[in-house]
């Protein structure tokens, strides 16, 4: 797609009026009344182009807001996600690079350091955010909440891949105890958020696995993780929100724990090289909705007709049963082509 042809299509797009019914839709295993759009984070090119708004080098945090918001509604989605600050799990310094170790930055290795470590508690968030940002939504959007990183992440960060491998094996109480003290602050920060009127629903974002397994045992996640993410979508139902998984890696050994146990209304994050995401739809499709999916390297390497074809052939795939919004299989960081993202998009205006 040339730039004439994207403007075309942003102006096509800015004329969709949001509503999120259409996703509420989706999650429930719906048909919207249109095709319709979820995508977990743009780029801050895209949140330029989409808005119109150039921000100032010192622009202040409502402002980008107010940028990254116009943008998402001008791209045709129907809401806004937002992360809170305030509120997170501190680790130590690791080297940040387009990579990242997953056992550097550890600070708890044993009793000793855990109970040493100081907690940030989830109300010291910093809630009027919610307020703030709400205040700039056109009628027909609402917010979505997401996590600062999940139960497995945190305890990750906080005490090493490695290691915590390990420490489940040695240690099993404290590996539950330090799952306990991330889960249950997890838990009040989704219960807290989900009780809000702008809030359409929330996102529990925690990566599980990698390409052909999870991270830990199937058998070791029901031990430690998978508990507190079913407490986390208890406590976002309890609020009458739905409840999205975003988490990447391998998932068909756990997907009946997603599914039954777990609960969770929506699971996003799809990569051709694990399983495409039409082919986790027809066999999970009615069980759970699915959101994005088309493969963020086919998104880059693909012709854009070739993005638009296969766009368009997974809204066909769910017209009847509906349960799917279109988008990335994970997000769309600046090296995704911009030809490639509004090819994708392209599949609405055409649909």
């Amino acid at each position: 797609m040339n730039d004439a042809q994207i403007d075309r299509l942003i102006g096509f797009l800015a004329q969709r009026q949001p509503d999120f019914n259409n996703l509420l839709a989706v999650l429930e295993r719906r048909s919207p009344e249109h095709p319709t759009l979820f995508e977990f984070f743009l780029n801050p090119r895209l949140h330029a182009r989409l808005s119109g708004i150039a921000l100032a080098p010192d622009a202040d945090r409502l402002s980008m807001h107010r940028q990254m918001l116009n943008a998402f509604r001008a791209a045709g989605y129907d809401y806004y996600d937002l992360l809170l600050p305030g509120f997170n799990f501190p680790f130590g310094e690791i080297q940040r690079q387009r990579t990242i170790s997953q056992n550097e930055g550890s600070v708890i290795r044993d009793w000793d350091s855990l109970r040493a470590y100081h907690w940030l508690e989830p109300e010291e968030a910093e809630w009027s955010l919610i307020d703030q940002v709400a205040s700039l939504l056109p009628d027909g959007m609402k917010l979505i909440i997401y996590g600062p990183g999940g139960v497995l992440e945190n305890a990750i960060d906080l005490a090493g891949y490695e290691a915590l491998c390990v420490l489940t094996a040695d240690d099993p109480r404290l590996t539950g105890q330090l799952f306990a003290e991330i889960g249950s602050r997890l838990e009040r920060y989704y219960q807290i958020a989900a009780r809000h009127p702008a809030v359409g629903a929330c996102i529990s974002n925690d990566d599980w696995g990698f390409k052909t397994q999870t991270l830990f045992s199937p058998a070791a996640m029901r031990r430690f993780v998978f508990p507190w993410h079913k407490r986390i979508v208890q406590a976002i139902h309890a609020g009458g929100k739905p409840a999205i998984l975003h988490s990447c890696g391998h998932f068909e050994r756990i997907i009946e724990d997603v599914i039954v146990e777990m609960g969770y209304d929506a699971r996003h994050s799809y990569e051709d090289g694990i399983l495409p995401v039409e082919t986790s739809y027809e066999r999970y499709g009615r069980r759970i909705a699915h959101l994005g999916g088309i493969d963020v390297d086919f998104v880059c390497r693909q012709p854009p007709e070739a993005v638009t074809r296969r766009s368009l052939a997974m809204l066909e795939r769910s017209r009847q049963h509906g349960g799917y919004a279109l988008g990335t299989g994970n997000s769309v960081p600046d090296y995704v082509p911009d030809s490639g993202y509004f090819a994708m998009l392209q599949a609405l205006q055409e649909f």
